[in-house]
């Protein structure tokens, strides 16, 4: 094993240098104050949990996730995600209180990585959870509220992908031989592998007549703008599969009264890693980031795993793949930096408590301590010199 270097980071880990930092805090106020105005209020969670719980219950692979031990011997994992640790406190406390429950978050969560490859092992989360609401409405309110939120961030060219977990989990059990070809075909689409999705259907001896709907299917059921598009791919006599279909139509009307039409694409081979999810689910996508900016989705199979036979639904976002696409100016506030001397410290003192109140960002630094002025005065809008005998001095 190497030596560890001073200033090498754990592997995945990432530091916010302040520009940066000043544009996650920018998000997290402009998404505290709308969710808040749609009725949602904000939690916080540990940051550390047992692992017989949300370790367990989250449906991130074992691998991935950060484990400790405290000092009674239990094994604890850093948060690996937030929707798991907020059904641990609604299911606990909250549920009976308040139902349905509309709560939000800022948090950060951690996935191990096993090798570097520009993954994050910490990132960002800004969500919401709806929990106690088994309806098609709460899931339309999931997906609008989505929506607005990226366009409140000034993200324009985005687009949302709506699918059903329980719905494409029917379909593949009819097409295939046993729940382990139904996993690995899952997996396949979680990895977006189209290619290999078809190579492995090929291996399955199914009937030329069942790998031909198959391959149809994986082709044709994806990325369609009108949900009756995907009608051929429901077995009419199937009433589970008709009614989740039906589910999808009355969502689609809710959303096409919502303007979401145009942005708005349907994927009956969308899937997520995330297998609590067992009812709609949908990404969000826009433009300058390669992966999905956010998503989100029905988990009622999550709750049963606390206790609670109650509907629940929410999505997630990634903070730092907002910040790869929000088109909003990222220029610094108004900065102003006083430079003093010794003999103008007290006055330094008093002018910069006067711009202070009046709403002006104000750094006083002693003028001796900085090794390159005009590097330092980069950082700053205006430059106030308090130095005796100095040309520069205002």
């Amino acid at each position: 094993m190497t030596p560890i270097r001073k200033f090498e980071k754990p592997l995945g880990m990432r530091d916010s240098f302040p520009l940066i930092n000043e544009k996650k805090e920018k998000v997290r106020d402009i998404g505290r104050q709308f969710f808040q105005s749609r009725g949602f209020d904000f939690i916080k969670t540990p940051t550390v949990e047992y692992y017989e719980t949300i370790g367990k219950a989250s449906a991130i692979p074992d691998s991935a996730l950060f484990k400790l031990v405290d000092r009674q011997g239990e094994t604890l994992v850093l948060r690996p995600d937030m929707t798991t640790p907020i059904v641990r406190v609604a299911t606990s406390k909250l549920l009976k209180e308040q139902i349905p429950l509309r709560l939000a978050y800022f948090a950060n969560v951690f996935r191990a990585q096993e090798h570097e490859g520009g993954r994050p092992a910490e990132f960002e989360q800004m969500g919401v959870e709806l929990i106690g609401d088994a309806s098609v409405y709460a899931d339309a309110e999931m997906i609008i509220t989505a929506s607005e939120f990226v366009q409140k961030l000034g993200i324009k060219d985005y687009r949302l992908t709506v699918g059903h977990a329980g719905l494409l989990q029917s379909i593949l059990i009819q097409l295939t031989q046993s729940k382990e070809q139904v996993r690995e075909l899952l997996k396949l689409l979680v990895e977006k592998n189209l290619v290999g999705f078809e190579e492995a259907v090929k291996t399955y001896k199914l009937s030329k007549e069942d790998e031909n709907r198959f391959i149809e299917f994986i082709g044709q059921a994806s990325n369609v703008q009108s949900i009756q598009q995907l009608r051929p791919f429901i077995d009419e006599t199937n009433h589970t599969q008709v009614n989740m279909f039906s589910y999808l139509s009355n969502l689609s009307a809710l959303l096409e009264n919502a303007g979401l039409s145009n942005m708005v694409t349907y994927d009956l081979t969308l899937t997520s890693e995330m297998s609590y999810y067992t009812g709609m689910l949908f990404e969000v996508f826009a433009s300058g980031s390669g992966f999905a900016i956010g998503n989100g989705g029905r988990y009622d199979g999550l709750l049963q795993e606390f206790n609670s036979d109650v509907g629940a639904t929410g999505f997630g976002l990634r903070v730092d793949r907002l910040l790869e696409v929000m088109t909003t100016s990222t220029k610094r506030e108004s900065r102003t930096l006083i430079f003093f001397d010794e003999a103008n410290y007290m006055n330094a003192v008093k002018d910069a408590k006067k711009l202070r109140n009046e709403g002006v960002q104000t750094t006083i630094q002693f003028l001796k301590s900085v090794e390159d002025q005009q590097a330092f005065q980069m950082n700053f809008t205006d430059v106030v010199w308090l130095i005796e005998g100095d040309a520069n001095n205002e």
